[in-house]
């Protein structure tokens, strides 16, 4: 276990991120549709979530404890940023979309945490979630083409964006009624 966090403030988290993606999606079609189109191939949107990530991961090295790889420390706190650097420098297409994959599986393992040794079937809820984005991180860091198609099948008609986002709002407030209800 690398954070410690309970699952009631990991659920808060979800449902509120999962709120904030759906519902500006939901009420302001138009706008998001056109920002979500550009998206994987934007290389300022790629530069902020691959610093987050550099970030975050750096973070995790400097502070997890690392057992019989501590010797590791040093090398891999140097090499980051210049994976970082390089990155950037190399990769054009799909940096956008190569950063939120990463993302996607940083964030799933402080929900698996949280809800790891709970007995309680509510756990699943923010357990499906985190290994669907596990799912969606690795097939995007992998096939980075695979979020552009996807896009554009989802904004292909206004029921089907509607829908998507609609049931992102419906999952959202399902986790934060269970945070503040059971977690």
């Amino acid at each position: 276990m690398i954070y410690h966090f309970p699952l009631q403030p990991v659920g808060l988290v979800v449902g509120i991120a999962l709120l904030l993606l759906g519902l500006p999606g939901l009420f302001v079609p138009g706008k998001w549709q056109t920002w979500a189109k550009r998206l994987p191939r934007s290389y300022p949107m790629g530069v902020i979530l691959l610093s987050i990530d550099l970030l975050w991961t750096f973070w995790l090295v400097a502070t997890m404890e690392m057992g019989e790889f501590q010797s590791f420390r040093r090398p891999l706190l140097i090499l980051l940023p210049i994976g970082y650097i390089l990155a950037m420098r190399f990769i054009d297409e799909f940096l956008a979309v190569r950063a939120l994959g990463i993302l996607c599986l940083l964030a799933a393992e402080p929900q698996l945490d949280a809800a790891f040794l709970r007995t309680d079937p509510a756990r699943l809820v923010v357990t499906v979630f985190a290994y669907v984005m596990v799912v969606f991180g690795i097939l995007w860091v992998t096939m980075p083409y695979l979020l552009r198609e996807q896009i554009n099948w989802t904004t292909r008609s206004q029921l089907r964006w509607r829908a998507m986002h609609g049931l992102c709002v419906v999952y959202g407030v399902a986790v934060l009624t269970l945070a503040l209800t059971v977690y």
